[in-house]
């Protein structure tokens, strides 16, 4: 089969109307559920004699804190829409997939078969590999959360009613395997000099800006900026990535 075409002939393209139209209609699908459990919520606090202005509110505030997060969802579809075309990715951020994991997911499938996220993928056989790595791996959260959800956390309200401190202990803990999982990636590539410490560099700059966050919530008691500090952190990366990358490539040059 010729690099860039299917089976049947006709050429690759991530791009293709047929991708738009099945991405619209799963799109189109989860919408409907958020507008049916919008209507529920909103049913379900009359009966409980909630007062509309408090509704209102609550639906207004929500919609306002997604502004941010949505904002940093459009620039990792973006990014990823280079590589694998722009449906694929609009798919993954819109319905369940994660910034982290999506990028991270599709990076790993794509260097395991020799090729990269900076190019186009052209080959079917690549671009379903990173796509099926992408669905594959985030199944098993769906499928353990419901099954081991509840006993997690019942076996975590014990260890906290036991012992406060131990209990923030072993959740700090969980916090912190989690966040480890993500740093091989960052810092898998350090032995090939200056360069392979750009995304270590990246990572630092962002932990940055996301401790002069912490410090405006403290100093200046601004406690709207908690829902836009992850956001701020993860759009001001990228941002300082041009920069970074930039510097250490002159350093090199």
């Amino acid at each position: 089969m010729e690099i860039g075409k299917g089976k049947n002939g006709m050429e690759f393209n991530s791009n293709s109307g047929f991708m738009y139209v099945v991405v619209t209609i799963v799109i189109v699908f989860v919408l409907l559920q958020s507008i049916v459990f919008l209507a529920k919520a909103w049913k379900r606090g009359k009966e409980l004699g909630m007062d509309k202005q408090v509704l209102r509110k609550a639906v207004g505030s929500s919609a306002v804190f997604t502004i941010a997060p949505a904002v940093a969802i459009l620039l990792g579809v973006i990014a990823l829409s280079k590589a694998l075309g722009f449906p694929l990715p609009w798919l993954r951020l819109s319905v369940i997939g994660s910034l982290t994991y999506e990028t991270t997911a599709a990076a790993a499938a794509a260097n395991a078969v020799g090729s990269s996220l900076s190019q186009q993928i052209k080959d079917p056989t690549i671009f379903s590999t990173i796509a099926w790595v992408m669905t594959l791996g985030i199944i098993p959260g769906l499928v353990l959360v419901p099954v081991l959800g509840k006993r997690i956390e019942s076996g975590v309200s014990k260890i906290q009613t036991k012992d406060s401190k131990w209990g923030e202990v072993f959740l700090n803990g969980l916090f912190l395997g989690m966040i480890s999982a993500f740093l091989g990636v960052v810092f898998a590539r350090v032995r090939e000099g200056l360069t392979g410490w750009i995304p270590v560099f990246v990572m630092l700059a962002s932990a940055l800006l996301m401790l002069i966050c912490g410090l405006i919530r403290k100093l200046a008691k601004a406690k709207w900026i908690e829902e836009y500090a992850l956001p701020i952190s993860l759009l001001g990366g990228m941002a300082l990535s041009i920069p970074i990358t930039t510097l250490v490539q002159s350093l090199v040059g």
